[in-house]
């Protein structure tokens, strides 16, 4: 409406505020609309604390009459107050013109000296201690609403994740930092790779504790896998699959699709932790971890079939019969993971 109304700030007005700030020996400018124009009604010196001034404030303004109101504060003195007072016993026409125009007010002063401001309906509004809950309110935390509230522990338990070394530092004889791993899940993965056979060491992460769990350990083959991981929460798993000349153990990210959003965020921030913790505790062992982990949203999928795919270009560098190997290749057949088909791009112009 001011740009319609045409109020703009007088010279008057102008030069007040611009002494205040050099002599900083004004407490109150209280402004008005008159001829539309922005004037200067009254102007007041310190006679106490900004706290203490402030509760005076009210003895300056009517009841039913809106007046703008430009307070100096004292820490610092060259910050500024804007308080926007517009009663609601006012006349409407004056409450729709002060309201309206209070945005030209402080632009046209000059943005950089207002540090805050108070829109009041009631002297009420106008005293050191109401104040204090406004500057309360500006900087306690924003409502969330549930889904903002878990992305924020999300994101809370990233930043720990990465700051725990120091006095905070998890230290097991894995010689990493980030998630615990209890004795009986590091004894789990040691024992996977000094024994025989096809075997599998599912592990949890406890959120309350953010340590590994051991969930369970069983002698089965590949083609099994899918149905001996849980089905509706993430969770991490060493397989270790013998094959004819080699054993090797493969470390799998199961994130099924099903997950809430914090145990698939908690999981994946802690992968690489989990697995270069394994990687060392394996180290001197018979069976070493496969540098290319195995990753599924859906657990059913994982056989011998969806692992020689999968791992691929790992088996065949890996393998003794190439170049630089040890042992007997084996045939890796990709028919059951389709190769990523790369989008067309838009047909050229003619």
């Amino acid at each position: 409406m001011s740009a319609t109304s045409g109020i703009t700030v007088s010279p008057e007005l102008s030069s007040a505020f611009s002494e205040a700030i050099t002599s900083q020996s004004i407490r109150f400018i209280k402004v008005s609309i008159a001829n539309e124009l922005l004037v200067v009604d009254e102007s007041v010196p310190p006679s106490g604390t900004f706290e203490q001034d402030l509760d005076k404030l009210a003895d300056l303004l009517q009841d039913d009459v809106p007046a703008y109101v430009l307070v100096r504060q004292d820490n610092p003195p060259t910050d500024w107050l804007a308080v926007f007072y517009v009663p609601d016993t006012a006349k409407v026409r004056n409450k729709m013109l002060y309201a309206s125009t209070r945005m030209s007010l402080t632009k046209s002063l000059g943005s950089a000296p207002f540090k805050d401001s108070i829109f009041a309906t009631s002297k009420d509004d106008l005293t050191a201690t109401a104040y204090a809950k406004h500057r309360a309110s500006l900087n306690a935390p924003k409502p969330m609403t549930a889904r903002e509230k878990e992305m924020d522990e999300i994101k809370q338990a990233e930043g720990r994740s990465a700051t725990y070394e120091g006095s905070r530092a998890r230290v097991s004889h894995a010689g990493e930092v980030g998630l615990g791993w209890p004795d009986e899940v590091q004894n789990a993965i040691t024992d996977l790779g000094s024994g025989e056979g096809s075997k599998i060491v599912v592990l949890s992460i406890d959120p309350a504790t953010e340590k590994l769990q051991l969930s369970s350990v069983a002698e089965i083959e590949a083609d099994n896998i899918g149905i001996t991981l849980p089905q509706s929460e993430p969770s991490f798993s060493f397989f270790a699959w013998a094959q004819p000349s080699r054993r090797d153990i493969v470390f799998i990210y199961s994130c099924p699709s099903s997950s809430s959003i914090k145990p698939r965020m908690l999981y994946s921030c802690s992968t690489v932790s989990v697995s270069r913790q394994a990687s060392k505790l394996l180290e001197d062992s018979p069976s070493k971890l496969l540098t290319r982990k195995v990753q599924t949203s859906d657990p059913k999928e994982l056989n011998e079939a969806f692992l020689r795919a999968d791992l691929a270009s790992v088996l065949e560098s890996s393998d003794p019969a190439t170049p630089g190997g040890s042992g007997t290749s084996t045939p890796v057949h990709h028919a059951d993971k389709p190769a990523f088909a790369r989008p067309r791009g838009p047909a050229r112009k003619r």
